[in-house]
């Protein structure tokens, strides 16, 4: 049954989310890791039939939720969106920073994956940094035994203070594993003790500065060294959030007000801007992430990933890197574009060949003029043009782009186009979306229109149906309010 806000403790203001209890007693776990280390299969393996999607209210990023239970609790899990981050540098990234601070979930299960390990946990340590009750579920364990890569998990526990936990999403033995774990953290059976990051040494003095005074006015609402670190980072869309969770009141307290001051003073005075915080605190991020894996993380074969390297190292590279992006991406307009054109003239030649017989009909059995306008002009032509002119350039582009993102080549085009894209305050995974964009601004809609007979109808004019209007219709249409979320993951 859905319940209000404050009758779960739920407060994810800023998506207005509904989390639909079957019970008062189900605790809410966030399912939270990187795109494409088997969250889903994970998520559908604890959840199986008893799930149901839609989306983030007010956005375009898919929201799904399911229920799983165990002998001691039943839950409710939410599949927040697969993220690198919770530096909110896209729609997605937003909402699973917001749902983890501000949805008050029992415990956060990160799922990362086993082969690259490293990278995933940067997105542990961002997580842990705003809350204690965090599982690490590393996944594909089968993967990294088949590369002859060994991992730590009792060590890396350790090192990071939360339960680690290794899984084949595709065994159930090893979900439930994972959920014997996740039962003995809401339950308090296990107390995590998270890492804290350390940053440079200037920026901990700006911390402690604000700290003191950020944990009495958030009252234990949200962890007081991370919002430290947010207020000093000045993240505008944080702010909003963080005004509708704690009131407007918070950040206007003349004693935060005053301490927040001298904190950026502190920054100031060693010459460090926003830019460079953002950048000292990720670097940070990093640095600790190759800390917790140093010793924890092995391969039987050095150099295991030596070719990977060199593979980066060509397509990431500023002298080789961009004429290989221009290259590919070339191409797959070109077969997108010139390609489309012979299946959407067969498509073409085949619907209005129909709609002709359909007219025809229409004369034989002498149907009134309105009628024919509203059943064949209107709803079938609109249809046919639809799918003559979207179906075959969708049909190659997303093939080919799905090909680009299962051989790794899509984040390194989004690497390469980061820092230019910043200079417009995107960021480099919207160059996917303008890639789609480009596509339906530049394929040609227009396919040849056929005659329509003469008789009763010869007076409605193919014309109406004008092939620009109709493409920048479809674009509007496209771009707003189907593909972007595919695009922006």
């Amino acid at each position: 049954m859905g319940l209000t806000n404050s009758s779960i403790g739920i407060r994810a203001i800023d998506s207005g989310l509904e989390i639909k209890k079957q019970t008062p007693n189900d605790k809410v776990i966030a399912l939270a890791g990187n795109p494409n280390v088997g969250k889903s299969t994970v998520f559908n393996g604890l959840t199986g039939m008893n799930q149901h999607t839609g989306n983030w209210p007010g956005k375009t990023v898919t929201n799904a939720q399911g229920f799983c239970s165990t002998k001691n609790n039943s839950y409710v899990l939410v599949d927040i969106p697969g993220t690198y981050s919770l530096m909110a540098h896209s729609a997605e990234e937003e909402v699973a920073r917001n749902f983890i601070c501000f949805g008050n979930p029992d415990a956060v299960v990160v799922v990362c994956d086993a082969t690259c390990l490293e990278r995933n946990l940067n997105l542990v340590l961002q997580t842990i940094e705003i809350s204690s009750n965090v599982i690490v579920c590393i996944n594909l364990m089968d993967e990294a035994k088949r590369k002859h890569i060994k991992i730590d998990l009792d060590t890396i526990s350790k090192r990071l203070g939360v339960p680690v936990v290794g899984a084949v999403a595709r065994k159930k033995k090893s979900l439930s594993a994972l959920m014997d774990v996740v039962d003995k953290v809401t339950d308090g059976g296990i107390q995590p003790t998270p890492l804290s990051v350390r940053y440079q040494k200037e920026i901990e003095e700006a911390i402690a500065t604000l700290e003191p005074v950020v944990g009495k006015k958030a009252k234990g609402k949200l962890n007081s060294r991370w919002l430290s670190i947010k207020l000093l980072d000045q993240d505008e869309s944080l702010t909003k959030e963080i005004n509708a969770y704690l009131g407007s009141d918070f950040l206007n307290d003349t004693e935060l007000t005053e301490a927040l001051d001298e904190a950026k003073a502190i920054l100031a005075h060693h010459e460090i801007n926003p830019d460079q915080f953002k950048d000292k605190i990720v670097s940070s991020i990093v640095t600790e992430a190759e800390k917790v894996c140093r010793g924890t993380v092995t391969h039987e074969k050095e150099g295991y990933n030596a070719s990977d390297r060199k593979i980066d190292k060509i397509l990431t590279s500023k002298l080789t890197g961009y004429p290989i992006m221009l290259a590919l991406l070339a191409m797959v307009f070109w077969l997108t574009i010139t390609g489309a054109n012979y299946p959407s003239q067969v498509l073409a030649d085949g619907l209005f060949w129909v709609q002709d017989r359909l007219t025809e009909f229409f004369q034989y059995m002498n149907a009134p003029d309105w009628l024919h306008g509203i059943l064949v002009l209107g709803v079938y032509r609109v249809l046919a043009w639809v799918v003559s002119v979207m179906l075959p350039p969708m049909a190659i582009f997303f093939p080919l782009f799905t090909l680009l993102e299962d051989a790794g080549y899509l984040p390194r085009v989004a690497y390469n186009l980061d820092k230019s894209f910043k200079h417009c305050c995107a960021c480099g995974k919207q160059a996917l979306t303008m890639c789609m964009e480009y596509i339906i601004l530049q394929f040609d809609f227009g396919v040849e229109m056929h005659s329509l007979p003469t008789g009763n109808y010869a007076n409605s004019d193919p014309s109406i149906i004008y092939k620009k209007p109709i493409k920048m219709l479809l674009f509007h249409q496209i771009k707003t309010k189907h593909f972007d979320w595919f695009f922006l993951r």
